[in-house]
């Protein structure tokens, strides 16, 4: 099919009314402001993505470090983030700030700049032991008392670490 003036414009307004019509994909998934954010964060919020591209119901904000090009959230292993990759909800979205308990932030961290991320639990013992200094050094206050739990739950496995990768590289 010959490319005409008016496939040309059709096409360019397509791609113009999806934009719009879903900001959250208008934004870049590696926007400079969301990386940047990521290094002075204390927290992300993060919801599971469901069907249609809906953010679920199931969001929190979390301790997370960012390493290697990827966010890495360690959690309990029956914490609904883990038992949403285990169903194949393995597309997330982080928003990047601190704004309090999510349920009593009025969706103010929606303003948050944000990465769209797909994810993956992390059981290689090699990785555990390189990302656990990083939350080490991040959360230094409170890591004499989390640091341990973090690690024997790790090893016994009451704990996984969930790695989130933007860039394209899920």
């Amino acid at each position: 099919m010959p490319l005409t003036r008016r496939s040309a414009l059709t096409g360019g307004m397509a791609l113009f009314i999806s934009a719009s019509t879903y900001p959250w994909r208008a934004r870049a998934a590696t926007s400079p402001a969301a990386i940047a954010a990521l290094d002075k964060s204390q927290l992300v919020y993060l919801s599971p993505i469901v069907s249609g591209g809906r953010d679920s119901r199931c969001q929190a904000e979390v301790w997370f470090v960012h390493h290697d090009g990827a966010v890495f959230v360690c959690t309990q292993a029956s914490a609904w983030r883990a038992e949403a990759l285990r169903r194949g909800f393995t597309r997330a979205r982080l928003w990047i700030g601190e704004f309090g308990v999510w349920t009593r932030a009025d969706e103010r961290y929606r303003s948050a700049p944000y990465l769209e991320v797909g994810g993956r639990q992390v059981d290689d013992p090699a990785v555990h032991a390189a990302v656990l200094p990083v939350f080490g050094r991040k959360y230094a206050a409170e890591w004499d008392r989390w640091g341990p739990r973090f690690r024997d739950g790790l090893a016994d496995g009451s704990r996984v670490l969930l790695r989130y990768d933007y860039k394209g590289r899920e």
